[in-house]
């Protein structure tokens, strides 16, 4: 099966502007392929990220992971952290297991994967290199209005009207 067809843009580059957030990783970093562990086959581990300089009206976070070149009309989520306490501004390395114990009122939500935690990178094989947008958005809420059974979509689009920043990482992977 032939899987050629364009490049999807940033889907941040379409949604309203935000003020930056500063997010860095001692695991991955923009335009770098990701290292094995970080991938489904290779163990689902998600990678470390810290965030700074966010505004002084920042109630909570939502972390997420978002692969657009998925080969859907909708790309595929792979992992969404809801309210985060404004708090919490590092996970370590493998933070988004499906058995972290995170502070009240934080969750996650099952991914496109049907699991819940980090689903690693895992495009199919051929495939051009994928980008996966790992995000760290700056509410002005301490809670969204959305439970543990929400999809990631639903929460990307309640966190739309309430994100006042933006740090991305855009690391990419490639099946051989």
């Amino acid at each position: 099966m032939d899987l050629t067809r364009p490049v999807p843009p940033d889907p941040y580059s379409l949604l309203p502007a935000v003020a930056p957030l500063t997010l860095t990783s001692k695991d991955v970093t923009t335009d770098t392929p990701l290292g094995e562990p970080f991938t489904a086959a290779g163990g689902n581990i998600s990678p470390h990220l810290a965030w700074r300089d966010f505004p002084p009206l920042t109630k909570s976070f939502l972390v997420n992971c978002f692969d657009p070149d998925a080969p859907t009309p909708a790309g595929f989520w792979h992992w969404t952290l809801v309210n985060l306490p404004v708090t919490v501004t590092e996970l370590p390395r493998g933070a988004g297991g499906p058995e972290t114990p995170w502070p009240e009122p934080a969750f996650q939500v099952n991914g496109d994967s049907g699991t819940l935690g980090y689903y690693g990178a895992a495009p199919p094989a051929g495939d051009f290199p994928h980008r996966y947008f790992f995000a760290v958005h700056a509410l002005d809420v301490a809670t969204l209005p959305v439970g543990p059974d929400a999809t990631p979509t639903v929460v990307a689009f309640n966190a739309l009207f309430h994100t006042i920043a933006r740090g991305v990482v855009t690391p990419t992977y490639q099946t051989k």
